[in-house]
């Protein structure tokens, strides 16, 4: 209940906070006004008591006039000793927190020449009282403990930004850092359905386009098109339905392994049934490579194929993996006429990133003698991989 009491209270509009300051100072310089008092004491009169409120309400603009506040208190201090006899208190309340209030928010020069006034003033006050060193050296102490006190605060609050100012910073990091971390999820996605969808239809038109012509002459031939259609369709579904599944934050959803080299026969194979000659060779020192990597291959040679059944018009296509120390260059290279203006766009941007993601480069241009359209992509292995 205090806590929440407290927070409030914090919480509460400053110029309210001030006010309730004020009227709880008013209340402590109240009581040497109402319990008794012996009768050779000062009198408890009304002027007095006006006056020692006079003292208390300019705390309200503690905070926007600070200045003003302190030279106000001091002049009414100082009428308060020089024309009335009222009873004194045992500390001065209001002036201590309006030097605190100074040594908190106000500048370096203001708070020195501020300390000066005051200083001055409570050697006049001391003088104009008992004029002893005892209470000389305890006022210049609770005056100086409530300048500390004030800089200790200011400290604490300097800090207190910083360190929020710190937080907001870190979040908003964290944020972008998320977002980032989302659009490449989204652009892997889309590049992923792009190779999977591209791959698929143009071998399905393929096969559809080749299938009537096929009835006619050749039946048997029809049936393994038709037979091709369907095992394209098949797999571009098994392939969907894996990337849909990483969108789904069911846990139970299907998580099966991007295909890999061990998946380029069969892709090979229906780029086959369409009527081109496919070959596919390998050189260098063959060995197993990671997941992510025989994955950057299988799409990069599945695009650069799927680019050869939209585009090239071609009869023959090489695909070729070359091993070395620390590099796995793959090479598609067809013999048809090469992509017309506007065709493989998205395709072989997704080839370069794809090339980019594993620190190596993709170029494309046209095949040796200037036939044809080449594909050639270097990817960088890691040290694991060359050990293996």
């Amino acid at each position: 209940m205090i806590r929440e009491l407290a927070e409030r209270v914090r919480q509460a509009d400053p110029r309210w906070q001030d006010a309730g300051l004020m009227l709880l100072v008013q209340v402590a310089t109240t009581i040497p006004f109402v319990v008794p008092r012996d009768p050779g004491e000062s009198p408890a009169d009304w002027p007095a008591y006006l006056l020692t409120t006079l003292i208390n309400v300019p705390l309200v603009w503690r905070r926007r006039a600070p200045v003003r506040v302190v030279f106000g208190m001091i002049a009414a201090g100082s009428v308060y000793q020089l024309s009335l006899d009222g009873p004194g208190q045992p500390l001065p309340y209001a002036a201590l927190i309006s030097v605190y209030t100074i040594a908190l928010i106000c500048e370096p020069r203001v708070r020195l020449v501020m300390w000066v006034v005051v200083t001055v003033a409570i050697v006049g006050s001391v003088a104009l009282n008992t004029t002893t060193a005892k209470e000389l050296l305890f006022a210049l102490f609770v005056f100086g403990a409530a300048v500390a006190l004030g800089r200790l605060q200011a400290t604490r609050q300097a800090y207190t930004a910083a360190v929020e100012d710190r937080a907001a910073q870190l979040e908003r990091a964290n944020r972008i850092e998320a977002e980032q971390a989302a659009a490449r999820e989204r652009a892997r996605i889309a590049r992923e359905m792009h190779d999977v969808l591209s791959h698929a239809v143009s071998i399905m038109i393929v096969q559809a386009e080749a299938g009537p012509v096929a009835v006619r002459r050749a039946p048997a031939r029809a049936e393994a098109a038709f037979e091709a259609i369907a095992e394209t369709g098949r797999d571009a579904m098994a392939q969907l339905r894996t990337m849909l599944g990483v969108l789904r934050t069911d846990e139970a959803a299907p998580r099966a392994p991007q295909p890999g080299l061990g998946a380029l026969p069969a892709l090979l194979d229906r780029v086959r049934a369409g009527g081109i000659r496919v070959s596919y060779e390998r050189s260098g020192e063959v060995r197993e490579l990671a997941a992510a990597l025989e994955a950057t291959v299988h799409r990069v040679v599945q695009e650069a194929l799927t680019n050869v059944v939209k585009h090239a018009g071609a009869s023959a296509v090489e695909v070729r993996l070359e091993y070395g120390p620390r590099t796995l260059t793959v090479s598609v290279t067809d013999d048809g006429r090469g992509p017309g203006p506007g065709s493989g766009g998205h395709g072989l941007i997704g080839i370069r990133e794809r090339a980019a993601a594993h620190g190596g480069t993709a170029r494309t241009g046209p095949g040796p003698d200037g036939r044809g359209f080449s594909v050639r992509v270097v990817l960088v292995t890691s040290p694991l991989e060359v050990g293996m």
